[in-house]
């Protein structure tokens, strides 16, 4: 765990930005944020969604209401598909720009809420493109103010400066972090997450539990995402069966919201490392792969690899899951196999093989992390140093259950 004894010359920058409005019924206060808008003269917004849940959830009868009663014009973009792409960036982008958008409203889970982030971007960059973005060709300093209202519980990027992209031509997912992008407000309503599917919900409370266990173990962590990091895997190991035995439980609902958001603030304040570098090529290779799924499948890997490096906080944040640890570098299988049979005990067995990868296709995974932008970044912060034979070792690793 965290030892301030050990570290209290090291100067640790702590981060929490965005003002976010927790709890059923939550989405009301889009009238008093839409309300806020108006007062500053924005009389435009672009809206960023999926083809559906940003309907059916009820979000965007709330928003429509709120923006007739402040007349605002409403521009909606609502072709974001999983793992989002440049092109969707531009696509929103252009449409923001048709109305004299002055704001973004992402409705969705993350990849609305990235592609708002990015088009936000955009709106304030005028001649830059998605692909300019996202290849690190500038550097932004300006978006326009960003308003998410989350669906789902695992993006934590409503309340962080990330977002991430694919640039398709290139099958590169790289990650952005700009402190323009952080959203002015958030929203995080249980009720309207009540519609997840067993595997939706089981990912993106295994994308929260990813956030976390990178986080706390990075070489710039600080005591805050340790901390965040503890709690977020003791409410996921609590609630996660709950969700799924009645997806229609505001409690579990909530706790689980709850343990999302902490994990967008813990990895804004540790960053990530391994599990997202690796996983990102995969989906970007595979785009219909569920972000929460490729992690799912590499987590006990990385933890084999990584708890040598750090056994004191894995055994102080992995405890719901694996309560026996003593904090001992040779620990590190048993930790890793407890994390697998706890992915198991919610109904995620698969593993690379499972998804489609063979053992030939390692040496291009590699090539395409050492190749994405920004997934170098992640690398460098890592417990361990991040060498191409150690990347291709947790992909090995990861083909089949941990022995």
């Amino acid at each position: 765990m965290w030892n301030p004894a050990d570290d209290y010359a090291n100067v640790r920058e702590i981060r929490v930005k965005t003002t976010a409005y927790l709890g059923v019924g939550a989405i009301n206060k889009i009238d008093d944020i839409l309300g806020q808008l108006k007062s500053e003269g924005i009389h435009a917004v672009l809206c960023v969604c999926g083809g559906r849940s940003y309907k059916i959830t009820g979000a965007w009868e709330k928003v429509e209401a709120a923006a007739q009663k402040h007349g605002i014009t409403l521009a909606l973009y609502n072709r974001v598909t999983p793992n989002p792409t440049t092109d969707s960036v531009d696509e929103a982008a252009a449409m923001g720009r048709a109305v004299n958008a002055g704001a973004v409203l992402a409705i969705g889970g993350g990849s609305p809420i990235d592609c708002g982030k990015s088009a936000a971007i955009l709106l304030a960059n005028p001649g830059k493109t998605g692909d300019d973005l996202y290849c690190y060709r500038f550097t932004p300093q300006t978006a326009l103010p960003v308003i998410a209202v989350n669906l789902t519980h695992g993006t934590g990027s409503e309340v962080n400066r990330f977002a991430v992209a694919t640039v398709t031509k290139l099958n590169y997912k790289p990650a952005i972090a700009y402190d323009c992008i952080y959203p002015r407000y958030a929203i995080d309503d249980p009720a309207l997450m009540t519609g997840l599917s067993p595997d939706q919900t089981r990912y993106v409370s295994i994308d929260a539990v990813n956030h976390v266990i990178e986080a706390a173990t990075t070489t710039v962590t600080n005591p805050l995402a340790i901390g965040l990091a503890a709690e977020t895997i003791r409410l996921v190991h609590q609630w996660l069966p709950a969700a799924l035995a009645d997806p229609a439980d505001l409690k579990a609902r909530h706790q689980l919201c709850y343990a999302a958001l902490q994990a967008g603030v813990a990895f804004d304040n540790g960053l990530l490392h391994f599990t997202h570098a690796l996983e990102h090529p995969l989906s970007a290779v595979s785009p219909d792969l569920s972000h929460g799924l490729g992690l799912a499948v590499l987590l006990p890997a990385v933890i084999l690899e990584c708890y040598p490096a750090c056994p004191g906080v894995l055994a102080h944040i992995l405890a719901p899951m694996a309560p026996d640890l003593k904090g001992l570098p040779e620990e590190a299988p048993k930790a890793a196999k407890a994390v697998e049979n706890w992915l198991a005990s919610v109904g995620v067995t698969q593993k690379l093989a499972d998804i489609g990868v063979t053992a030939a296709d390692i040496e291009n995974f590699c090539d395409l992390v050492e190749q994405t932008p920004s997934l170098g970044l992640l690398l460098s912060v890592a417990p361990l140093e991040g060498t191409r034979d150690r990347v291709a070792r947790i992909y090995a690793n990861s083909l089949k259950p941990l022995a």
